[in-house]
């Protein structure tokens, strides 16, 4: 009868402890789900903002004739109207002026939890569209990407996007499935949108930091950083834009 009595507590507390283990495994299932549900959820709101503040300004520009001149442009306007050099400074004073004015009016600006959005990210290859916040921070980092270094989004030099790994498919947790040859699109506060070929991908140290601060021989590039599945590295992809 001893025995008995013993033999049912050890499968007591075994059961015990094989409940409690589910409890815990569900628990984390489910704090993964709800995670990827909120952060997912909120940047699908912020990126149907933005893209429709972009669709109201594309619309208003072509209904008021807005349009942002470049240079040449501006330069072949002058020197076909212009009467004399007096003529030609001050028309050339005037398209500067029409200019700054479409670029401002052509700028979304939005606002995401509190952070400035600079822009959009876009993956096909893994399913991913993201608000890409203007800073990189603790707190930014935890609702979505942010710019970490560089001149900017669209912007000749090398800028630096960085998002977490959270495994659990959020953020930048799929980027290991991304290889040379994927595309990646980001489209900026004015609409640009340029297609980016990924050309290099690799592990390195949390330290290092010459992926960031390369020479881009003037061309657009962005760098994807991203901590790797077990954390012990950061996982890097370099992409340069089509154009």
């Amino acid at each position: 009868m001893v025995d008995k009595r013993k033999f049912n507590k050890i499968l007591t507390a075994i059961l015990i402890m094989v409940i409690i283990a589910i409890i815990v495994a569900l628990g984390f299932v489910g704090y993964d789900f709800f995670q990827r549900y909120y952060i997912n959820k909120g940047a699908d709101d912020a990126i149907d903002e933005f893209d429709s503040q972009l669709s109201e300004i594309t619309k208003t520009n072509s209904i008021s004739g807005n349009f942002t001149m470049t240079g040449n442009e501006i330069s072949d306007d002058t020197s076909s109207l212009a009467e004399n050099d007096n003529a030609q400074s001050t028309k050339t004073n005037t398209s500067k002026s029409q200019t700054s004015s479409s670029t401002k009016s052509s700028a979304i600006s939005l606002k995401y939890k509190g952070f400035d959005v600079a822009g959009k990210i876009e993956i096909p290859k893994i399913n991913i569209k993201y608000p890409v916040l203007s800073v990189a921070t603790l707190s930014s980092m935890k609702i979505s990407v942010g710019i970490v270094f560089g001149p900017g989004l669209n912007q000749v030099g090398n800028t630096v996007i960085m998002g977490h790994n959270y495994r659990n498919g959020a953020l930048f947790s799929k980027n290991k499935k991304l290889n040379i040859g994927d595309e990646i699109y980001i489209t900026d506060l004015t609409g640009t949108r340029l297609k980016y070929i990924i050309y290099n991908k690799y592990e390195t140290s949390s330290t290092d930091f010459d992926y960031a601060t390369r020479d881009t021989a003037g061309a657009k590039e962005i760098s994807l950083a991203s901590c790797t599945d077990d954390s012990s590295s950061r996982l890097i992809i370099w992409a340069r834009a089509e154009e």
